[in-house]
């Protein structure tokens, strides 16, 4: 949970800004979007596993 106290001589523009920069941070706004559909668990592991296998090839090319 983010929590945010106003500082003094502090504009609401700037307490907004600071606020949404702590959402970003904190990885709300991904897992609310991660949980805005019903995603199966077979799709799930499909999904973790190509990330890995994508993980891995990327891993394996040689530097150039």
């Amino acid at each position: 949970m983010v929590k945010l106290r106003l500082r003094e001589r502090e504009t609401v523009q700037e307490a907004v800004r600071r606020f949404r920069k702590l959402v970003e941070h904190s990885g709300i706004k991904k897992e609310m979007r991660r949980r805005e559909f019903y995603e199966k668990p077979s799709e799930r592991r499909r999904r973790a596993r190509r990330r890995a296998e994508r993980k891995a090839k990327m891993s394996r090319m040689p530097i150039v």
